[in-house]
């Protein structure tokens, strides 16, 4: 795992390009703090800090090719690189080392993009070419790593793995985006391409681009979810497909412990994290650890579960209990860890510092299981609204134009539900609405009047809706609804902030539920042993039945969720008491202070338990607003 960056220019020395380079890797030492490197070359300089995982003794970069024509930074994992080492020296290639760096070098020099399709990991990566004078970088299929890339002014490119890096270059301007804001009240992050500054571009996960030697730039989508059609060579029988399923799933789990260094697991109790523990151990893990948050708010904790599953499986579980107060105390650092403003993940950085803290390099985390096993209410809860809506729209206008002003006058859910039945007509339009924090009324009041203006033009859908109404052609509703899990929520909300905090304590998170392998094989399986009615991740407890114990199995979803609700009018109040301050909104031009202001107050005067991430996703936004330029 590495921090990368790389500038471009045909106006500067190398000795300026250096400098910048440096400062940009400087900026992501948590990243990598075992190595750094740095080369110049024609118009280029390519930069790297190295957290050595595999062969960690060798492995240095920037890797050059032994001809002197590519350049290459990486950050990642190759977990194949084994398979491809020898595919390669059957093309008559030598190896010096036993690194997937030089592995993926090679497969580049040989293949060419083509090398891509042949990749199984998660990497963000950027190779200069000598010869021709272009650079090509390419981003994991689901979005696991980080890419973000800005122009220049007179053509220059610059790239880095977090935007923090490409700020502390002093050639990227720190302006936020008022469009991008209202992007992130909607879907608690900013939609990739866009970032929240004007400017930097996030490359879209599965996308590759190029930069020419006449620096054009050009982007394309180098994967994409498989044809929705079952194939010939799907289990007949339920019993074979849960079979199969188990050996995909140790299958996965083998390639995800690839390292030559601890790796270690969280472990929150969940059927995702015990599953990917229980798994590890029959895959053949020993002196496993694993990592747990636990609360004094009892109805959040799951130490309970948590301990059964670390006792069954034998592992040396590690507890850290969280409070409030803690949270608050720690709030500047956690703060200065996000390159974008994020309205989740701070479990995800206290559990990394415990697993960093606990002696391990690499751990594994659960983040897919829901997605792919249909865990979320959402793949219940928007097949019957798809049924409902038609009937809905031909109902007369004013009926339905008073019905949801009615809604919106009530709480949390029934705004959410007025925002389904004003602004869907289908189920994709439903699931592009699924993940919005803030209701589109409440939204828009927040917001000043430019950046409420774009906004409306905007409307109020998911920027990925057309895209995914032609890539999902023929596919059925639990395949649509996951595929907007997978692309939507938890490329740009978990995965973005798994890499963000755990990277923050020099930890290699990863996660072997998004796999493209998995995925791929399991995609176009019949529908109905993926999803049984009534019985949420049925598949995957029956795949895991003889290691998960039964308790986890069959209790409810309890999702990942810190004691927020209670914390913000407690512990955290003083934070939110600055931030929400008339001096703190001084710094966000882009919102309506007024408005702001009356929904600080609206939180106490109200009770619904689910309000507090709607405000808490607007107080980080104005917290991360008025942070100090990172250095």
């Amino acid at each position: 795992m590495c921090g990368i960056a790389c500038l471009i220019s045909q106006r500067t020395t190398p000795v300026e390009r250096e400098a910048a380079v440096s400062r940009m890797i400087a900026r992501q030492q948590h990243r990598g703090p075992d190595d750094r490197g740095l080369v110049s070359t024609g118009q280029a300089t390519l930069g790297m800090c190295r957290l050595a995982v595999i062969d960690p003794a060798h492995g240095h970069q920037p890797m050059v090719t032994a001809d002197g024509r590519y350049h290459l930074v990486f950050n990642g994992a190759i977990y194949n690189f084994r398979e491809l080492q020898v595919e390669l020296r059957g093309h008559g290639l030598h190896f010096q080392t036993n690194c997937d760096t030089e592995v993926l070098l090679a497969a580049y020099a040989h293949y060419g993009e083509s090398c891509l399709s042949r990749l199984r990991g998660m990497f963000a990566f950027a190779i200069w070419d000598a010869q021709e004078g272009s650079l090509f970088a390419a981003r994991d299929s689901l979005g696991i790593k980080p890419l973000y890339y800005a122009r220049l002014r007179g053509g220059d490119f610059i790239l880095a793995s977090e935007i923090n890096a490409l700020l502390a270059s002093r050639l990227v301007r720190r302006e936020i985006d008022p469009a991008a804001v209202g992007d992130y009240l909607a879907w608690f992050s900013v939609p990739a391409p866009r970032t929240i500054y004007q400017g930097i571009a996030n490359l879209p996960a599965g996308h590759c681009l190029k930069i020419d030697a006449a620096g054009r730039c050009r982007t394309r989508a180098w994967w994409h979810l498989p044809d929705p059609s079952p194939v010939s060579t799907a289990p007949t029988g339920y019993n074979d497909f849960v079979r199969a399923l188990r050996n995909k799933l140790e299958d996965t789990i083998r390639a995800h412990r690839v390292a030559d260094v601890p790796v270690g697991a969280f472990l929150s109790g969940g059927m995702d994290s015990s599953s990917v523990v229980g798994l590890m151990t029959a895959t053949g893990a020993t002196h496993l650890k694993t990592f747990s948050l636990v609360f004094d708010e009892k109805e959040y904790s799951e130490r309970t579960y948590a301990r059964l599953a670390a006792e069954t499986y034998g592992t040396e579980h590690h507890e850290e209990l969280l409070t409030g107060r803690q949270v608050a105390a720690d709030l500047p650092q956690i703060l200065d860890s996000f390159d974008q403003p994020t309205g989740d993940g701070i479990n995800t950085y206290y559990a990394s510092r415990m697993a960093h803290c606990g002696g391990v390099k690499v751990a594994l985390s659960g983040i897919g299981g829901d997605e792919l096993f249909g865990g979320y209410p959402s793949f219940r809860s928007l097949p019957r609204l798809a049924r409902f809506v038609p009937c809905w729209r031909q109902l007369p206008a004013a009926w339905r134009k008073s019905a949801v002003a009615r809604l919106r006058t009530r709480g949390a859910r029934a705004r959410k539900l007025a925002d389904f039945i004003d602004s869907a007509r289908d189920l994709h339009e439903l699931c592009s609405l699924q993940r919005r924090v803030l209701p589109e009324s409440t939204r828009l009041s927040l917001l000043a009047p430019e950046a409420r203006r774009i906004t409306l033009r905007q409307g109020p859908h998911h920027p990925m809706l057309d895209d995914f109404v032609f890539d999902l052609l023929g596919a059925d509703s639990f395949q649509t609804i996951s595929a907007w899990e997978l692309r939507t929520y938890m490329a740009d909300v978990l995965l973005r902030d798994g890499d963000v905090f755990s990277m923050a304590h020099s930890l290699e998170l990863r996660v072997p539920f998004v796999d493209s392998v998995l995925i791929e094989w399991l995609w176009s399986q019949p529908r109905a042993f993926k999803c049984q009615p009534g019985s949420p991740k049925s598949a995957l407890a029956d795949a895991v039945a003889d290691l998960v114990p039964a308790t986890i199995r069959s209790r409810c979803k309890q999702g990942f969720t810190l004691p927020f609700a209670r914390w913000m009018r407690t512990e955290l109040r003083p934070f939110l008491e600055e931030t929400f301050s008339a001096v703190s909104l001084a710094a966000c031009p882009w919102l309506d202070a007024p408005a702001v202001t009356r929904e600080w107050q609206r939180f106490h005067r109200e009770s619904d338990p689910r309000d507090w991430s709607r405000v808490w996703t607007l107080a980080i936004l104005i917290a991360f607003a008025n942070r100090r330029p990172p250095e």
